[in-house]
């Protein structure tokens, strides 16, 4: 570093220099131990306080590793050493703090009278804390897209089984996939933690009454609904909507719809029941279409099964009710208005 001078100015120049070597192994997380070919430690700086005993003596590598680690590492640094060619290894660590990961790099070091082992100790274990957060999240993702490709299928092939022209079937399938869109939009926003019921029947009525003057809005309990949960229900309230706005209420343009939702118990463990009650004006008729047909699929079969729920869906020529049970495990109730 710098300009040949005096024995003075050098020796500066070479204080200055370990000064800003130890600076960067701070800064870097990395410690360093030298040890001779008789595995005397000479040389060491930095070391984590986790590895500090590994300066004091042969047996400290035993006592810090375990028999096992500390074997292996033996061998590790013999192969080093009999090779001349650098090796790194990975080695946990029990602490006060909880487990710590260190990467060891192994260097050859011949240089005049030295010869010896030069270990450079990492801490690791924020990365690979990271990468164990980021490999769970990814598993986690490829779960919730197999789940919604199936449900996309299970859309597909009951729609095409529907369907009398392919006109049709593209109309009712990009419908039923908006929803599923809608819905999970809402999943994504909270980082696929679900999403709020009230949140969830805005969403899914927004395409289909826009009337914000006259909204109709849920009642009751605004549950926060697991992602399974809010998927399907979605699907379920889009199927219902749809029906009111070709058959129904809304396609009177007669806001007669309540839509609560209410604390019960199923099977003896709590639940809550989302319930649609739909008052046909007397000018409408309900009349069993394919539509319906496969709206009873759906509402009947698909959702409840899918959120481990009942449902009852019964018509009349002057009322529509559905009412779908949902247990626990797929809700939670987050805050309640104060009565």
């Amino acid at each position: 570093m710098g300009n040949a001078g005096s024995p003075a100015s050098s020796g500066t120049d070479v204080a200055v220099s370990m000064g800003l070597m130890e600076l960067v192994l701070k800064k870097s997380g990395s410690g360093y131990l030298y040890q001779s070919d008789d595995l005397t430690a000479s040389l060491y700086g930095n070391l984590p306080e986790a590895l500090q005993r590994l300066s004091e003596r042969p047996q400290a590598f035993e006592e810090v590793f375990g028999t096992d680690e500390s074997a292996r590492l033996h061998l590790l640094k013999k192969e080093v050493t009999s090779s001349g060619t650098g090796a790194s290894t990975e080695i946990e660590v029990s602490s006060t703090s909880g487990i710590l990961t260190y990467r060891i790099d192994i260097e050859r070091i011949e240089d005049g009278d030295m010869a010896g082992i030069l270990l450079v100790m990492t801490d690791i274990s924020e990365t690979q804390h990271r990468e164990r957060i980021l490999k769970t999240l990814l598993r986690e993702l490829s779960h919730r897209s197999k789940n919604l490709l199936a449900i996309i299928q299970g859309i597909a092939t009951q729609t095409a089984r529907q369907a009398l022209s392919l006109d049709t079937f593209l109309a009712k399938f990009r419908g039923r996939i908006q929803s599923l869109a809608y819905s999970q939009d809402l999943v994504t926003d909270s980082s696929w933690r679900g999403a709020y019921l009230f949140a969830l029947t805005e969403r899914q009525l927004s395409a289909y009454w826009p009337d914000s003057e006259n909204r109709i809005s849920v009642g009751g309990i605004d549950a926060h609904l697991s992602p399974n949960a809010a998927l399907h229900i979605g699907l379920a309230l889009h199927e219902l909507i749809v029906n009111s706005a070709s058959h129904g209420a809304i396609s009177a343009g007669v806001n007669s719809l309540s839509i609560d939702c209410v604390e019960t118990f199923r099977d003896g463990e709590k639940a809550i029941e989302l319930a649609w009650i739909e008052h046909l004006p007397p000018t409408l008729t309900v009349c069993e279409t394919d539509e319906q047909t496969f709206a009873r699929t759906v509402l009947e079969r698909v959702v409840p099964i899918a959120v481990g729920g009942k449902a009852i869906y019964l018509t009349s020529p002057d009322r529509i009710e559905y009412r779908l049970t949902v247990p626990l495990r797929e809700y939670e109730i987050i805050t309640r208005v104060a009565e």
